[in-house]
This record gives C-alpha cells, structure tokens and sequence, in this order.
C-alpha cells in the first residue's frame, strides 16, 4: 500500500520485514507515532489502549472531533486503514505486563505507574523484546529513552531516572499537561530512535561499531538538545 520509494535509503520496510512493534498508549505522543510507522511501511503494529476518546484529546492528537466517544484504538485504526491501507492490531484493554510484547515496545502511557509495572513485569530481561523506547514530555521539553531491556548497564541507567506520578506536573484534566508541537516533536524522535536502533543493528551485523543515544533532553524555550549514553 506504502510506496517507500522517497524514504527507503533511510528505512527498508522489505529489511524490516514481520518485527513486531507494539505500541502501549496511543495519546499525544502514541497516536502520532502510530500513524508515522505506518506511514514508513511497518507492517506488524500494535496499539494498546483502554480510553475513549474525549473533547480535550483534539487539540493534541491526531483525532478529530468525529472521533469523540469512540475507543481510541478503534478510531486510530481507521485513521491508519484510510490514509495508509494498512491494518494494524488493535488491542482495547490496559497492559498491565502479563501481555505479550515484541521486539520493539513505545512505552507510552499516561502514568508513571503503569510504566513501571510494565517494566517490571512484562520487559526486564525478557528476551523478546530488543528495544524499548519511552518519552516523556511537558508544554515545552521533552525526554526521550531508549533502553536495551537485557543489558544491566541499561536498566541501571534508566531505572535511575524514574520517579512517581507525585513528582510529575498535572493538568486541569488530570494528567500532564502537552501542547500539540511538542508532541509532535517528540513522538518523531521517538520514531527516529527505532530508525537509529533498526540501523544500528544491520551495522552490528557488517561488523561497525555505532551505539543508539539512550537519553535525549530536549527544551523549546529557548531550543535546546542535551544527549548521553547509559
């Protein structure tokens, strides 16, 4: 359906092949980068969500307001099958680790919580899964990480930066506050770290040495980027 003609010297999707990505929250930042795997040809996605869709989810998602009252994963379905003709897997219930997962995860739900439940439960050390990619993000900055969930260096590093649903700002609507822009800039990153990790990987394979960014700080006001490795 996908004609990769214009991106396929940065993705194959042909190279890619069957890698199953799942995608856990399909809000600000899942829904959009749902729509631009599907859009680069990845063919085995899979969405995770619970929620209907509400009237404070238009302003930055990539539903509109037909879509109110619908579940997300189903109205994230027919916005993929009617701008892509690519069916995905839809999955409408809350991960809570006990599902099966596979070799790419977007860890991207609402709490920090749930994530930690995930991980703890459903992706450290399972074999499966090869990368893990989780962002996080206010009005206007943004983390992005990107985890090996088998290497113990890795989840040291990254089990450092956790902290409590406390600890994070909230909104009027109950949960962190985001503006539209920077979800959008942030869910495209995340889609770029899966191209860097996917590239990374058939480097590996010719014997050259790379190595993914595990953390990316980003901030908008002023614009600035900070990276490091775990």
């Amino acid at each position: 359906m996908i004609d990769p003609l214009r991106h396929i010297s940065v993705f194959d999707p042909d190279r890619f092949g069957d890698k199953r990505v799942d995608i856990i929250g399909v809000g600000a930042t899942g829904s959009k980068v749902a729509i631009s795997l599907a859009k680069l040809g990845v063919q085995n996605i899979h969405i995770w969500d619970f929620d209907k869709i509400e009237e404070h989810n238009i302003a930055n998602q990539v539903f509109d307001i037909g879509d109110i009252g619908k579940k997300k994963v189903i109205a994230l379905y027919e916005i993929i099958k009617r701008q892509t003709g690519e069916k995905i897997t839809i999955h409408d219930e809350k991960v809570d680790g006990s599902q099966a997962l596979g070799e790419v995860v977007f860890l991207l739900t609402d709490t920090m919580a749930s994530r930690k439940e995930i991980w703890e439960r459903g992706l450290k050390m399972k074999l499966r899964t090869k990368v893990v990619i989780e962002t996080r993000m206010g009005i206007d900055e943004g983390r992005l990480y990107t985890v090996n969930p088998c290497q113990l260096s890795e989840i040291k590093q990254w089990e450092g930066t956790l902290y409590t649903d406390k600890e994070a700002a909230v909104s009027a609507c109950g949960s962190s506050p985001t503006v539209g822009p920077t979800a959008g800039i942030i869910a495209e990153m995340a889609v770029w770290q899966m191209l860097r990790w996917f590239s990374i990987e058939r480097q590996d394979e010719a014997g050259k040495k790379d190595k993914i960014e595990s953390e990316i700080l980003i901030a908008l006001r002023p614009t600035m980027t900070v990276v490091r490795n775990f």
